[in-house]
């Protein structure tokens, strides 16, 4: 570096070095500017002062100088890794890995250049170049230890196991007898432990039971080292052994799931599908027994059994299992017990188990068969519990007179407010489910936890605006939105994106949407600097084990949501596009001059005041990020120019937009009906018949009975019936192909799609959305018969479902297929009167009347008891002596009256309507 520079200024490109690796930028500028005024057109000193620039985000003078630096000197392979760092920092990763290699072809041993190629080819994933390049590292410096395990790592990800034992059994062959010393010995330990991984991965099983007993002394995280040993003596068949490693495993931690299961695995008794024999029932419960005797404290050994027992067996373990977590009034019980409703039959024992106790506390104020005094709380979180549990079946007003009673009981339990707005929620009513969280949230200022369900819930009522004012309470500095995207606050962008496109607000829908998906690329690039520190720091299991995230990193469910919802936005603006500003331009042209002149004048006042807000906010937010609450400086946040999505639905083609989530879901989510059933709505819009085939296709391999893929089927084929002859050669290759594929799906074989939409609601004629979706394609299929299609949805009943029906029926009927089934006869079908009020029989009220008897709290439906849009709690304390509260007469708060609570003022209506007594 700097031969070419006589000594002085040799020295000074030294500086040059020196001063960018310590991030002294200012030193190094200087000195490179002292030899520019010798040497204006050295390239390599022009390439390094661009680098400097470039930190001191001078990125286009960075860039300039780094290519003018190239131009001068081609063969410096100083001015090309120069170039590829540039890149790298803007994370152009596959242009710098092209630097990179341009700079090795000069000077193909520099230890650097080859480092920083490996780091991105790990993170690119080029496997095959990874162990390339690992390889030529460990030739060049053998003595380095990093070296060995790179070239190991690098084996082992490109799936080569066997090789990576290898290369890892040679570097032990390099190292003494008395190794590792005291410093040293984690990451010695952590290096055999993933050896011993290996070897279980390759299927060596004998050899990593080998290479454990011979190196135990030297494994220092002995945890781990008993779960690997029991492991591989399991896989060996060595049950006996594998079981009383887990039992000691156990007695260090009694309520690890994992290792309750394992026991049952070695003793032939796990069924992944929960599904067991009578014989092995007998056999787990008294396991369960045993164990329960030598982990009495544990509360897994107790709740497990309840996933297998049934009936009678079931019912008294339940009961032993609540009744100790209701005299301790634990909130998450019934969290804990939520399960169990998947399993048939046992909602109904536990419904009937927990009216028992109510009755038996409400009577004696004692569990039934004890004689022992419960304190009054217990009676609280009975109550709380059964109302959560008819929450769950749908009975809302059942649930809400618990709970009800509940919060007259002991009007400070802040848990009894949430668990109300949720049932509120649940039924229908998102405003008064806001208000009510609200209401929890004001009791406890300072939890954050509380705070978060608020916002959540303010969001699902569409009041966006006190949402976001309510999450910065929490937010550094209260700098309100942005420190919401920085904390990568992606449930809150979420459920602000579906705000907002229910509200028809496709530009900061799309913002919030593209914002999530901006934190999942984030993530992404957050895995650079781990690629070089874990082969430092040895932690090789972690390592391999956050790479294999990554590569199903976009499968998680909130970038599932937030590109499955960027796509509906793109294809809502498909189908109704924004209006261009020429557009615009001809429709004022229309107006008379006089008109025209004040309508422009308007024009220019509003962007001239919107351009001032911007730039005083600007200058705001730069002045308060700059400075920190201590004084000192910080960098300056930058300004989001677009910060409402305007630019974002002013794009030409929202389709190809689409296409590019599209295809990450398709590679990452390919197990959901939703992308599939996007994929197959995206196509046709594209007129891409093959495309929309096969998403067809994958929906019936998927689910063949989910109404959607009954849409999807024959609207495909109805289309295609539709079409002309095909007349370009494209055309008729696309026609044989569904010709040739036609006879693979098995509902159109021989009939026609009439008889298969007849066939499928025969099958699901109980079904309301199954229903639905016959009519509607009855109406795709024979418009004439529109009243027909009608009437099947009109003719739907809403069935009890089998339970106790101790205090009520449990319908069937979900309140959001009912408002899916409106929205269709009002878009679908046209039919404004069936929907609402009207029916075809006059005997019968319309379907928006109909789900209003069924869903009273729901304001979608209007239900009767719907009109409350908020609630406050009237903090009555006098009436409720129990557990120790003293009455305060501060907190009483009557119609129109303020009460004060938690030193916020609150103007309290008279709601009680709301609640059922």
């Amino acid at each position: 570096m700097g031969s070419s520079l006589p000594p002085k200024e040799a020295n000074l490109f030294k500086v040059i070095v020196k001063s960018y690796e310590t991030k002294q930028y200012k030193k190094g500028l200087k000195a490179a500017d002292s030899i520019l005024k010798k040497f204006p057109e050295h390239g390599e000193t022009l390439s390094m002062k661009g680098l400097t620039l470039n930190c001191m985000d001078r990125k286009s003078e960075a860039y300039e100088l780094v290519r003018r630096g190239l131009k001068n000197d081609l063969k410096s392979h100083v001015c090309w890794h120069v170039y590829g760092l540039l890149y790298r920092s803007d994370r152009e990763y596959r242009e710098a890995i092209k630097c990179y290699r341009n700079a090795l072809r000069i000077d193909p041993d520099n230890i650097e250049i080859l480092r920083d190629l490996s780091l991105l080819q790990a993170q690119m994933r080029d496997l095959s170049g990874f162990v390339e390049t690992r390889q030529q590292l460990l030739s060049l410096k053998p003595n380095h230890r990093m070296n060995w395990i790179g070239f190991a790592v690098a084996h082992h990800l490109n799936s080569n196991s066997s090789k990576a034992i290898e290369v890892l059994e040679a570097y032990e062959g390099t190292l003494e007898d008395d190794y590792p010393p005291d410093n040293e010995r984690y990451e010695h330990s952590e290096m055999l432990l993933y050896k011993i991984s290996l070897f279980e991965e390759c299927g060596m099983l004998d050899r990593a039971l080998e290479e454990m007993q011979k190196k135990e002394s030297k494994i220092v995280d002995k945890l781990s080292f008993k779960e690997q040993m029991a492991s591989v003596l399991f896989k060996l068949g060595r049950f006996d052994e594998s079981e009383s490693i887990y039992t000691s495993l156990l007695f260090m931690n009694p309520d690890n799931y994992k290792y309750f299961i394992a026991v049952q695995k070695c003793l032939g008794l796990y069924s992944d599908n929960g599904q067991y024999s009578v014989d092995d029932v007998e056999r787990l419960s008294a396991l369960y027994n045993s164990l329960k005797e030598k982990y009495a404290w544990s509360s897994a050994v107790k709740r497990i059994p309840l996933d297998f027992l049934e009936g009678q067996k079931f019912q008294e373990a339940a009961d032993s299992y609540v009744k100790p977590l209701l005299t301790k009034g634990v909130p998450s019980l019934f969290s804990d017990l939520s399960p169990l409703y998947e399993h048939p039959g046992k909602a109904n024992i536990l419904e009937q188990l927990f009216l028992k106790i109510e009755d038996s506390i409400r009577t004696s104020g004692c569990f039934p068969g004890s004689p022992q005094k419960e304190p009054p709380s217990t009676l609280l979180w009975t109550l709380f519990l059964i109302s959560q549990h008819y929450d769950r079946r749908g009975q809302y007003e059942i649930a809400l007179n618990k709970i009800d009673e509940a919060i007259s009981h002991t009007p400070t339990v802040i848990d009894l407010y949430s668990v109300k707005g949720k049932i509120l929620q649940h039924a229908g009513n998102f405003a008064a489910a806001a208000a009510l969280a609200d209401e929890a949230r004001s009791m406890d200022l300072a939890d954050r936890y509380l705070n978060s369900e608020c916002v959540m819930q303010m969001l699902q009522a569409d009041q966006v605006g006190l949402a976001e004012k309510t999450a910065v309470l929490f937010t550094k500095d209260g700098d309100q939105h942005n420190n919401l995207h920085d904390m990568q606050c992606m449930w809150y962008e979420l459920a602000s994106g579906e705000s907002y496109f229910r509200q028809g607000d496709l530009g900061r829908a799309l913002k919030n949407f593209l914002a999530v998906e901006k934190h999942y690329a984030d993530m992404t690039e957050d895995q650079f600097d781990f690629h070089s520190y874990c082969l430092r720091k040895m932690t090789l299991r972690a390592y391999v084990s956050m790479l294999t995230f990554q590569d199903r990193l976009h499968a998680h469910e909130y970038f599932h949501k937030a590109a499955a919802g960027a796509i509906r936005c793109y294809m809502k603006l498909h189908d109704s596009p924004t209006k261009s500003s020429t557009e615009e331009n001809d429709e004022i042209s229309k107006l008379p001059p006089a008109q025209r002149k004040k309508l422009r004048q308007k024009q220019k006042k509003a962007e001239a005041r919107a351009k001032r807000e911007a730039e005083e906010k600007q200058e705001d937010e730069t002045a308060s990020s700059n400075t920190s609450k201590s004084g000192k400086k910080q960098n300056a946040r930058p300004v989001d120019l677009d910060p409402h999505g305007e630019k974002l639905v002013q794009i030409e083609d929202p389709l190809a937009e689409a296409t590019k989530y599209l295809k990450l879901l398709q590679n990452n989510s390919s197990s959901s009906l939703e992308t599939h059933i996007l994929s197959f709505e995206l196509n046709m819009r594209k007129q891409k018949i093959l495309l929309a085939f096969q998403a067809v296709k994958q929906l019936i391999k998927l689910d063949e009975n989910n109404p959607d893929s009954h849409r999807c089927l024959i609207k495909f084929f109805h289309k295609i019936n539709s079409l002309p002859t095909p007349g370009t050669d494209s055309e008729k290759l696309i026609w044989n192909v569904l010709e040739a594929e036609r006879p693979d799906i098995r509902q159109l074989h021989g009939k026609s799609l009439i008889e298969v939409n007849r066939i499928f609601l025969e099958k699901h004629d109980a079904s309301l959305t199954h229903r639905a979706a016959a009519a509607e394609m009855m109406y795709l299929l024979e418009p004439n018969k529109k009243m027909e299609a009608i009437k099947l949805i009109e003719d739907s009943t809403n069935n009890a479902s089998s339970g106790n029906n101790v205090l009520g029926p449990v319908n069937e009927w979900q309140i959001q297929d009912c408002i899916d089934v409106h929205k269709l006869l009002e878009t679908v079908f046209g039919d404004h009167d069936v929907a609402n009020s009207l029916q075809l029989l006059a005997t019968k009220p319309g379907w928006k009347t109909r789900c209003a008897e069924y869903f009273p709290y729901s304001t979608y439906f209007e239900g009767i008891k719907s009109a409350i849009a908020a609630y406050v709690v009237d903090h009555n304390l006098e009436n409720s002596p129990e557990n120790g509260i003293t009455p305060n007469p501060q907190l009483k708060s009557n119609e129109g009256e303020l009460g004060a609570l938690n030193g916020t003022v609150h103007i309290v209506d008279d709601l009680s309507t709301l609640s059922i007594r």
